[in-house]
């Protein structure tokens, strides 16, 4: 999850490279031909598993027709609003989109491990979205220079609009890959095929509005480069991960393509970011180690020999709480065996 959220935050800034192909069209040929790519990778595990799938129809289809919207939302959020508050408002609002899916859909509670987490995460890249970074005086992002003052107007309510809906379409597929790999479908098989059926859908988009990209070679680099590289190899990383973690966790832990892509912002870009914003890239990084998953307890005992927790390793596991009156009393039963053991 960590390696694809890494990939991903290189998208806004290697969009910037083609500064004359309209959002959509970036949108479209990146998750468009990366969606088909992945179908393509996962025929094999498609077609052995088409009965399951078909007997999902409606949930496949949900998640294709947020895999569709999703890039679209994004990349224009980004235009809009900047690469950094873009990507912020987009991926930060996603874990609150996956848990409150996960709340309703599937009756899951939330833990307060993950609510801290979360809340750490988004309070971070709220910070980062309205600490005032500006955007690089002829930042190849821009549509011209007398489009600032338009944007001090309602472009960057339009990018925050459109991100708020790229987070919840982001949320929605993850839930319904996650859906269906917990139905048996392999991780594989769900991605391709509703990555798959999404850039299906956003074919019709690329043909009306791609043909800037066939216009140089730079061109054809970046949409080479966001199809193969951070939407194909990337949402590869991410379906091995999400068949092992829930929606609300994968896009907590993706709240770290906000700060890859704000430090991209700045050192490529150009875009500057105060003081304010880089604290709320470290919040971000900091919720990560509280929103990955952790170790079973009852694994980490086994083969660490430190001298204050014998005692609650070599017992049921419920001890550890307990672990600093150990050597007294209470826990006369638990002592004396581990104690012998210890020679």
């Amino acid at each position: 999850m960590v390696a694809a959220s890494v990939l991903w935050g290189t998208t806004g800034t290697a969009a910037t490279f083609a500064p004359g192909v309209s959002p959509l069209a970036i949108g479209a040929v990146a998750m468009g031909l990366g969606g088909l790519l992945q179908a393509l990778f996962a025929a094999r595990h498609i077609a052995a598993q088409a009965g399951s799938l078909l007997g999902r129809w409606r949930l496949a289809t949900l998640g294709a027709v947020a895999v569709a919207v999703y890039p679209l939302a994004f990349y224009s959020s980004m235009h809009l609003s900047g690469v950094a508050v873009g990507t912020v408002v987009s991926i930060g609002s996603a874990p609150v989109a996956a848990a409150l899916i996960e709340r309703f859909a599937d009756r899951k509670r939330l833990g307060r491990q993950w609510i801290l987490g979360a809340l750490l995460g988004v309070g971070g890249a709220a910070l980062l979205s309205f600490a005032g970074h500006t955007p690089a005086g002829p930042a190849p992002a821009a549509a011209a220079p007398a489009a600032a003052e338009a944007a001090a107007d309602w472009s960057p309510t339009a990018g925050i609009l459109l991100g708020l809906l790229a987070g919840t379409t982001y949320a929605l597929y993850s839930w319904t890959a996650h859906r269906l790999a917990a139905t048996g479908v392999t991780s594989r098989a769900a991605m391709g095929s509703i990555f798959g059926l999404g850039g299906l859908l956003l074919m019709p988009v690329l043909a009306v509005t791609g043909g800037p990209l066939l216009e140089s070679w730079g061109n054809v680099s970046v949409g080479a480069y966001m199809a193969v590289v951070p939407m194909f190899a990337g949402y590869l990383l991410f379906g091995w991960g999400l068949a092992r973690v829930g929606a609300s966790t994968a896009t907590g832990i993706s709240l770290l393509e906000t700060a890859v892509a704000a430090v991209l912002a700045v050192l490529v870009v150009g875009e500057r970011l105060p003081a304010p914003g880089w604290l709320g890239a470290a919040v971000v990084l900091a919720s990560l180690f509280i929103l990955a998953p952790r170790p079973r307890p009852a694994k980490v005992p086994a083969g660490q020999p430190r001298a204050a927790e014998p005692p609650a390793a070599e017992s049921t596991g419920v001890l550890p709480p307990g672990a600093p009156g150990q050597y007294r009393g209470p826990q006369q039963q638990a002592c004396p065996q581990p104690q012998q053991q210890n020679p």
